[in-house]
């Protein structure tokens, strides 16, 4: 059992208020998942040769500072660093497969997070109170984002576990559910030379679908294959740079509820998560229906 969110802001005086409006959502999710916590935000996109990198240090009190003047020492376009505990988001207008080698051989105990010229990841083991505070998440700004409390149920409890999970640029996807037969689809995309960082469900389901789209698949041509191809229950909700998309599995097994309203959307696994929010009494609330995907963009 697992909580998951989702808010996209359509009146824009609203956007630098969205981790404020957030955190109820979140904590609001508590009980359906103690274990970890995390937060895809999607912001005001850096410039169009960038990309952000969003970085995990296993200890807090790695030096950044030295991470970013070895970096600047090494390459001739300077990064920009900003950090937040022992996250950072890293922008940088270096070839990305550079910037991913040079982390990997540099610092090899850096986790990244994500990349992306809009999106920002957080996550950690704790209390989604706890993860909240930490990172500071009712600070954030952005146009919309994808939030998720785990009850670990079949991986361990680690920061690497925890969702939202990425793959390739501007894309998340957290999970309500489990699948069966996530070892036959890592076997598949192994062969396609994808490479896994956990044992976790959830991420092989997320690098099958931006692997479809990478193919050339929209993303509601990814999800039909997704329907064919992962077996068991799920609710899925997932982030682009322009988009929110949820799905459920055909039994429509795992909860989710939806308020639209003029001012924003919001999804939570349970209601209680968006009672707090401006005006709700007025949105249209509403159970998604099963085997059906609802696109919202920004």
């Amino acid at each position: 059992m697992c909580g998951i969110v989702g808010l996209l802001v359509k009146n824009q005086s609203m956007r630098a208020n969205i981790g404020q409006l957030m955190m109820p959502m979140l904590i609001g999710m508590t009980e359906r998942g103690p274990d970890s916590a995390g937060m895809a935000v999607f912001t005001s996109p850096v410039d169009a040769n960038a990309l952000k990198y969003s970085l995990y240090a296993p200890t807090a009190d790695f030096s950044w500072k030295a991470l970013e003047q070895a970096f600047n020492s090494e390459h001739s376009d300077q990064v920009t660093l900003a950090v937040k505990g022992n996250h950072a988001i890293l922008t940088s207008a270096v070839d990305t497969v550079k910037v991913k080698s040079w982390i990997k051989q540099a610092y090899p105990q850096i986790h990244i997070l994500s990349v992306g010229q809009s999106i920002d990841v957080y996550k950690d083991t704790g209390l989604p109170a706890d993860v909240a505070a930490r990172y500071d998440l009712p600070a954030l700004s952005g146009t919309h984002l994808v939030g998720h409390t785990r009850m670990a149920t079949e991986s361990a409890i680690t920061p690497a576990h925890a969702h939202p999970f990425t793959a390739g640029t501007d894309w998340c996807l957290v999970h309500n559910g489990s699948l069966s037969n996530p070892n036959s689809l890592r076997r598949k995309l192994q062969h396609e030379g994808i490479n896994f960082e956990t044992d976790n469900d959830t991420e092989a389901a997320c690098r099958f679908l931006e692997w479809r789209m990478r193919e050339g698949d929209d993303l509601k041509t990814a999800l039909e294959h997704g329907f064919d191809e992962l077996d068991g229950f799920y609710t899925l909700l997932m982030g682009t740079k322009d988009q929110l998309a949820l799905v459920r599995d055909p039994f429509a097994c795992k909860p989710a509820v939806v308020a639209e309203h003029d001012d924003y959307v919001a999804i939570a696994s349970e209601f209680r998560s968006l009672a707090h929010l401006p005006d709700v009494k007025n949105a249209h609330v509403f159970e998604p229906s099963p085997k059906e995907m609802y696109v919202w963009k920004v």
